[in-house]
């Protein structure tokens, strides 16, 4: 299988990580490797 990637970017309140975690889900649920991760910034760190 030909790897492929799709990355979601955005500030918050955009759905970005319901996005990534619903397909995420809907490929290890065919069989279908997939890695989800999120980067917090230093406004969401209290910095």
């Amino acid at each position: 299988m030909k790897t492929k990637r799709l990355v979601f970017i955005g500030v918050g309140g955009q759905g970005n990580l319901l996005a990534s975690r619903l397909l995420g889900e809907a490929a290890l649920s065919m069989n279908i490797p997939a890695v989800v991760s999120e980067i917090h910034g230093m406004a969401q760190r209290g910095g």
